[in-house]
């Protein structure tokens, strides 16, 4: 084989590994999609909080929320087996998350312990994680620990995603409604979601779709890389799998960002059904699969 045969074949692996974002290639999987939110306007917020179909669709709940520090915020939340969606409406939570295009995304562990490996693999990235404990309010006025995250930064645009360890505290708390532990150190999104999704279409969400800016990207990948997601990058922007759902993140300009797309597995087929909510557009079926549009 000919010296710039060679040189060649390494030169086109390389280029592959590196488009795809194989930093982590053969390493154990630390982190998966949880959840994301996104901030509506106030006509689509309240079409979904008060849409009879949404309750059929998904085990759906609106909910004010006391965490860390005081900060209250109510969210409209679809919860499936292992993945669950909350929708806030401008006003809804605090500063700029409350604006109109805000989004977020929290990427979790399976088991406990493993946020200290996600910490060690953003260090070696030469990250120095921001530590962060969230806690619940049951309305007694003791919080209760909640979870454990993870950012890299406290400067965002309109976007931003954290690491998050539930707390064995919270799955003991009866008034969580988890369910019990499936193996030794069980922290998984199944143990902390309801069972009440067997009871709807909504089963877990399969494409998450977010429009970000190049400062809320930038400091989103170490988070990808160290869970260890499959990157790939095209001029538009980065799509992330092997986290249990499919995140694609659209670099816009601010002004543009925000929750775009949301795709569904659901507990059964369907024949298609179009229910327009605000401005947002959610299509169900035909078959196992639902899309909402943003």
């Amino acid at each position: 084989m000919g010296i710039r045969r060679l040189f060649c074949m390494i030169l086109a692996v390389f280029l592959t590994l590196a488009g795809t974002g194989a930093a982590h290639a053969g390493e154990r999987q630390l982190l998966y999609y949880n959840h994301s939110w996104g901030t509506l306007d106030r006509a689509t917020a309240d079409a979904i909080e008060h849409s009879t179909y949404i309750r059929e669709f998904a085990d759906f709940e609106v909910r004010t929320t006391t965490g860390s520090g005081g900060e209250v915020w109510t969210g409209r939340y679809l919860r499936g087996q292992e993945t669950y969606l909350e929708l806030f409406g401008i006003g809804d939570v605090g500063g700029k998350d409350g604006e109109l295009g805000s989004a977020g995304l929290g990427l979790s562990t399976e088991r406990d312990g493993d946020i200290d490996a996600v910490k060690a693999r953003l260090v070696a990235q030469g990250i120095t994680p921001i530590d962060f404990l969230q806690t619940r309010d049951f309305g007694d006025h003791k919080p209760v620990p909640w979870f454990d995250a993870l950012f890299t930064t406290d400067q965002y645009d309109k976007f931003g995603a954290w690491v998050m360890e539930y707390r064995e505290e919270y799955f003991a708390d009866p008034r969580s409604k988890t369910g019990p532990a499936r193996f030794p150190g069980d922290v998984s999104r199944e143990r902390y979601l309801p069972e009440l999704y067997k009871d709807k279409l909504m089963r877990n969400i399969s494409l998450i779709r977010i429009a970000v800016t190049a400062l809320d990207l930038t400091s989103t990948m170490p988070l990808l890389r160290a869970g260890g997601f499959a990157l790939k990058t095209d001029p538009g922007g980065v799509t992330a799998s092997k986290g249990g759902t499919t995140i694609r993140f659209d670099q816009v300009a601010l002004g543009q960002t925000g929750l775009k797309r949301v795709e569904f597995e659901l507990n059964c087929a369907v024949q298609r059904h179009v229910e327009q909510l605000g401005t947002s557009t959610l299509v169900v079926g035909p078959g196992k699969r639902a899309v909402w549009t943003f």
